[in-house]
């Protein structure tokens, strides 16, 4: 295990970087990488295979020393679907398993990727760390405050590393954009704008009770939540505009805009948040979670707003999603497709150069991998480029703009005893488990 760290720390450093004042690609990468050898492997298994779960594994798999061994998921039909896709990439077919647990049990397995619906984030997590493996979780961390806490005490506790799907923090232009930011060069910044417009989205229509699709272990897959009759609706990509298993695009998007945000102005916790929104594009569709919201935070010197509307595409400075940072000299604004300055003017003359749009260089997600292996390879938390606690910051901050949706008042965070001045808001930082399962202790 010390030669391979010695050798994959020598590969990797050189490729990675993470600085990003040199990016390097990452078709560089992986040809630098096809010089190690056959036992300097790492090998990984996969909870919950349908979505952005097997996107993660798949940029993993680009990594030549990483195997994906086995894999873990409560539809049958998906788990023989991604074992093919194994098979494709790699030849080898994968162990299936229907209860990860199971799967924990493998003493191969060196990591864990977790692509299950939010509400199972903190089961997942923790079992997987008490079994010793290293872990990549999808955004956000999980369902409720509460969850996130015990998280980042599961971590500590366990001395693994964990990654969180937070990708955006491995971007070429989100480094650079938030360089610029703390530069000073925009002057005093009052204002930082967070939004995602989703025009792709269309009304969840209403669907009808049926029978569990034939493979599917739907108690399993209902976990810690309520029990409730299935419904299409519910299931796979669905589950996140119901509240019991999700967020909405607070969470799923926000966890993403919101990061970058707080990381560059230097903050975690907000003073107040309120919120205001609803379901006014699809009233009578089948989601729970508002498809437009607007969410004001309050921090030390500025506020943040937050923004989200399904069905629509214009979005601030005519994009669809991304971050606008609005200083006294000038406007930085970045999204995934690069980041740009506009200057403010004093008269005729600009307060600032305006710099055009800079695009990103190399892919945002499997330079997130690069960085979680060279972690792992150095067993060294501090170079994740998004540990837990950086994750739980951003999850925490989009349930504190949901909370506020759901109190409908304006609340106040009192950070020394980490809790809110209100007993309703407060409530609603815990996580409620039923069908016997329950929160777990660390």
């Amino acid at each position: 295990m010390n030669s391979r760290r010695k050798f994959l720390h020598k590969s990797l450093l050189a490729t990675a970087g993470l600085t990003f004042t040199n990016v390097v690609t990452a078709d560089q990468f992986f040809s630098d990488l096809k010089k190690i050898g056959p036992n300097d492997q790492i090998n990984v298994g996969l909870i919950g295979c349908k979505g952005m779960g097997w996107s993660n594994v798949n940029s993993l798999l680009k990594i030549p020393q990483v195997n994906c061994i086995a894999l873990a998921d409560i539809d049958e039909s998906v788990l023989n679907q991604r074992s093919a896709d194994v098979v494709k990439a790699r030849g080898k077919k994968p162990t299936l398993y229907k209860d990860y647990r199971k799967m924990l049990e493998n003493k191969d397995i060196d990591v864990v990727v977790i692509g299950t619906p939010d509400h199972w984030h903190c089961l997942n997590l923790i079992d997987s760390l008490s079994a010793g493996k290293h872990v990549y979780v999808e955004k956000p961390l999980a369902n409720s405050i509460e969850e996130c806490n015990l998280m980042v005490e599961a971590t500590k506790k366990y001395g693994k590393l964990v990654q969180v799907g937070q990708w955006q923090r491995s971007g070429s232009q989100y480094s650079e954009a938030i360089d610029f930011v703390k530069s000073g060069q925009l002057g005093n910044i009052r204002l930082v704008k967070c939004w995602a417009y989703q025009g792709w989205m269309n009304p969840v229509p209403v669907k009808s009770d049926s029978a569990v699709p034939s493979g599917v272990d739907y108690d399993m897959w209902l976990g810690p939540a309520p029990k409730k009759p299935f419904n299409e609706n519910r299931f796979h990509f669905n589950f996140r505009w119901f509240w019991d298993y999700a967020g909405g695009l607070m969470t799923d998007w926000g966890v993403h805009e919101i990061d970058i945000a707080l990381f560059a102005m230097g903050v975690s916790a907000p003073k107040s948040v309120m919120a205001s929104g609803g379901k006014l594009a699809y009233p009578d569709d089948a989601s729970e979670t508002p498809d437009t919201l607007q969410t004001i935070y309050e921090y030390d010197g500025f506020n943040m707003l937050w923004e989200h509307a399904t069905g629509i595409d214009g979005g601030n400075y005519g994009y669809t999603e991304g971050i606008a940072f609005i200083g006294n000299n000038a406007t930085l604004v970045v999204n995934r497709g690069g980041w740009e300055v506009i200057s403010e003017k004093e008269g005729d003359k600009p307060k600032l150069e305006a710099i055009s749009r800079v695009k990103p260089q190399g892919n945002a997600l499997d330079l997130h991998m690069v960085n979680f292996v060279d972690a792992i390879t150095n067993n060294d938390s501090s170079k994740l480029n998004c540990g837990v606690e950086t994750g739980s910051v951003a999850a925490i901050n989009a349930h504190m703009g949901n909370i506020a949706y759901k109190t409908g008042e304006k609340i106040f965070w009192d950070a020394d005893k980490g809790l809110f001045t209100s007993k309703e808001a407060n409530q609603l930082i815990k996580a409620e488990y039923h069908n016997g399962w329950k929160l777990p202790k660390v």
